[in-house]
């Protein structure tokens, strides 16, 4: 009966197993798409953090090292620039990238705070913007509550943070507070460390320019639009506020 019940398990396991790495497969041939090399170390980042048993610490600490890693590969689709240098033995072919302090990461408050910290940590000169967006209680309908941006950020490439994204209702509703204040589409980058399909379909109907990079694509939506088999809500695990040590 043991020997049953460990191999209904690991066919469990392998099903899941297969089924999201099915929907990153799936996704990773979107334009303008980028998600994060499955290596046992993303995997192990992953799985440290959607354990729902997780102390807050190796939360926090797993999805900050995972927020590196995905700020890493958003940095590497910025425009960059051929130079020539001198090393101390001779010419070198290379590349620049855009000076950090001509970047503009906007955190979607409040959970994108953590990612924004991270950000802040690689690129002490990063102009910082916010934006806040609740759900209408009649409409169900996203509604922009608040936004500080820097007065260029017209002219900046943006890094959009947030961490989950299900329906992209709010994702799109930031990014349509970008383009409003002048920001073009193809400037932006959206960097998140979970979403759905549907997510990525919403944000690319209205704006197809705009480039994602994502932690993983997780395969559905459950009927509240929770995110399956995700990693619960986000900000209650990383700030404390779902009563969990």
């Amino acid at each position: 009966m043991k020997r049953r019940l460990m191999l209904a398990a690991g066919g469990a396991a392998a099903t899941a197993a297969g089924a999201f790495a099915s929907a990153s497969s799936m996704c990773e041939n979107l334009h303008h798409v980028t998600v994060l090399k499955d290596t046992p170390l993303t995997r192990s980042l992953q799985t440290l953090m959607r354990d729902k048993t997780a102390p807050r610490s190796q939360f926090v600490i797993a999805s900050n090292r995972l927020t590196h890693l995905l700020i890493e590969e958003a940095m590497a689709l910025l425009p960059s620039k051929a130079v020539l240098v001198e090393t101390p033995c001779g010419p070198y072919e290379g590349m620049r990238l855009p000076a950090e302090s001509s970047l503009c990461a906007v955190s979607i408050l409040r959970a994108a705070d953590c990612m924004l910290g991270e950000v802040r940590v690689m690129m002490p000169s990063v102009a910082v913007g916010k934006i806040l967006i609740q759900r209408d209680e009649e409409t169900a309908l996203p509604t922009l509550m608040y936004s500080k941006l820097p007065p260029d950020v017209a002219m900046r490439q943006v890094l959009l943070l947030d961490p989950m994204l299900a329906t992209g209702g709010s994702a799109v509703k930031a990014i349509e507070c970008l383009v409003e204040k002048g920001v073009r589409p193809e400037n932006i980058i959206f960097v998140n460390i979970v979403c759905v399909r549907e997510g990525i379909a919403a944000i690319h109907n209205k704006y197809p320019q705009v480039k994602i990079v994502t932690g993983a694509i997780d395969p559905i939506l459950n009927s509240k639009s929770y995110i399956v088999p995700g990693l619960g809500d986000f900000g209650d695990r990383y700030f404390g506020t779902d009563g969990r040590d």
